[in-house]
């Protein structure tokens, strides 16, 4: 994905209304999904139903979709693409009154470590990848390629803007993007972590292996993560189905790991599902396949 790029405010005098519009369509125009948000970085409700947030964000939050409304209403679920929605009546008060401009990370395949103090910071230089850095009022955002469930304080003064959540835009950042590595990935486990050594039979193979590269099992365990993730319903029997999935075709060579189990685990506990319901589901779908 090509990267959004400073918009630059073609006069000092420009008025906060153009100033936030005209990022938007700029990001927008670069196949960037944003929104308006107002101060205290609260996005807009744009109807009565969701107005100052009466609904409770639940919709937008809980569901891979608009809330209710008959268009896409408020937080994740409104940012857009479309220049028209983003001039149209329906977002004209909202970008008189806007404070700043957001955006849908997990939309373009991003994922955001929103680090928010300075220890925070020095953790994620100890800890994690070097990759694009956006420096914010009292952190920074840490963006790699690829998408995840999103979790708020999965450390102190750690969150990860994903799917289902919206960013604010702060700017294009400094260095080079890196792949969402398995470090982020794990941060989103609940403590204690459902999936440890000799806690959760992971398959020690004996089969032919079919991951002659990384990227096939790879591909396997994110399509599995986003079949969780965008359940609008049933997720119980979801999350069973989709573990019964992932060890039919990639449970019997031994490439299947904890490490996997985990990132499976904490969709499903993104989702709602509690460690128990993850381990009866596994421990289940192990047995009706015979492993």
């Amino acid at each position: 994905m090509t990267q959004p790029t400073t918009i630059r405010r073609a006069s000092g005098q420009k008025s906060a209304l153009h100033s936030h519009l005209s990022i938007a369509l700029g990001l927008a125009n670069r196949s960037v999904p944003v929104l308006p948000l107002r101060a205290g970085k609260v996005p807009f409700g744009n109807c009565p139903a969701c107005r100052d947030n009466a609904c409770g964000g639940r919709p937008n939050m809980k569901t891979p979709g608009p809330c209710d409304c008959p268009r896409p209403c408020h937080a994740w679920a409104a940012a857009t693409t479309d220049p028209t929605t983003l001039t149209g009546p329906a977002w004209a008060s909202a970008w008189k009154q806007a404070a700043a401009v957001a955006y849908h990370p997990g939309g373009i395949g991003l994922t955001v470590v929103d680090l928010d103090h300075a220890d925070a910071v020095a953790w994620a230089r100890r800890t994690l990848p070097a990759t694009r850095t956006v420096p914010t009022t009292r952190g920074e955002h840490w963006i790699y390629q690829g998408a995840m469930p999103s979790a708020n304080a999965v450390r102190d003064g750690v969150d990860i803007k994903s799917t289902m959540v919206y960013a604010r835009w702060l700017g294009p950042g400094t260095g080079t993007m890196t792949t969402l590595p398995d470090a982020v990935r794990t941060l989103i486990v609940k403590k204690p972590s459902p999936v440890r050594p000799g806690t959760t039979p992971v398959p020690t193979g004996g089969g032919e292996c079919r991951h002659r590269t990384p990227v096939y099992l790879e591909r396997g365990i994110a399509m599995a993560e986003q079949r969780i993730t965008e359940a609008a319903s049933s997720v119980h029997a979801t999350v069973y189905r989709t573990f019964l999935a992932v060890l039919s075709a990639h449970g019997r060579c031994g490439c299947l790991t904890d490490v996997h189990a985990a990132r499976l685990f904490a969709a499903a506990q993104v989702r709602g599902e509690s460690p128990r319901h993850c381990a009866d589901a596994w421990s289940n779908a192990l047995t009706a396949l015979g492993m």
